[in-house]
């Protein structure tokens, strides 16, 4: 291919000079790296129609959840309240004798020096009944409780980040497996209340196969703390049953939030 001539020598004579400038004083730049690699895609299966076709999906990492709320600015008391909760969901659940996962990205964090990927019960790998795009979702929910090689409940606690991208996420798991059975949670700041009602009454939420506003349960950091407080004050971590976070857990639906 024969390149094009510049109208004006004197613009490409400038563009070589330039280019040799550069060479001699290079100017180092930050680039985002997430843009100088391809996102990877993972093989996953969906049902069309009465067929199960094969297909592939992309999986957000952390640092892409960023993104979603550009303008929400972390402070340091909604950062420790995150790791408050998130500490005390994952002890209740190794007190009750489920085997623990805290999100890939937060096994360093530590609250009142317990590291959080060194606490009794964590586990390193997930059940493995599950394709590589599940695990790659289930890995970055902040706690799982689990039983053998089932999921028995997940929770996502919404503070430092966006109400939605929690429920993307819960949507994404239910998507790539329909037939899970599991009870999800999503755990935030009881004035977030509003927000979650409206963010989880979304059409893409509601109008699925399994609706998430009828397996999601929203969580309000005083009545599961106060619930926490009350099981470690008795001494009862042992020998409760998880089902009282259905009794604990609010649930929206669409008639409620038109009254």
């Amino acid at each position: 291919m024969i390149p094009n001539l510049f109208k004006k020598s004197e613009d490409g004579k400038l563009i070589f000079d330039l280019m040799q400038e550069s060479q001699i004083n290079p100017v180092k730049s930050e680039v985002d790296k997430q843009k100088l690699y391809p996102k990877r895609l993972y093989g996953a299966k969906r049902k069309k129609g009465k067929r199960i076709v094969a297909t592939v999906v992309s999986i957000p990492e952390s640092e892409e959840e960023s993104m979603v709320a550009v303008n929400h600015k972390v402070s340091a008391a909604e950062a420790t309240t995150h790791t408050e909760v998130q500490y005390h969901l994952l002890k209740l659940g190794s007190d009750m004798g489920f085997n623990i996962w805290v999100a890939r990205n937060d096994r360093g964090k530590n609250w009142n020096g317990q590291v959080f990927g060194e606490m009794p019960r964590i586990v390193d790998v997930l059940p493995t009944q599950f394709n590589e795009a599940t695990n790659k979702t289930i890995e970055l929910i902040d706690v799982l409780w689990l039983k053998g090689n089932s999921i028995t409940a997940a929770f996502e606690i919404e503070y430092t980040t966006s109400i939605y991208s929690g429920l993307l996420r819960m949507s994404d798991l239910l998507a790539l497996q329909p037939n899970l059975d599991i009870k999800l949670y999503l755990v935030a700041p009881d004035d977030k209340r509003g927000k979650v009602e409206q963010e989880i009454l979304r059409p893409t939420f509601t109008l699925r196969e399994k609706p998430i506003n009828e397996i999601c349960g929203f969580l309000s950091f005083s009545k599961i703390m106060e619930k926490i407080e009350g099981i470690q004050k008795l001494g009862l971590g042992n020998s409760i049953k998880p089902d009282f976070l259905e009794k604990t857990a609010e649930y929206f639906n669409e008639d409620d939030s038109l009254t």
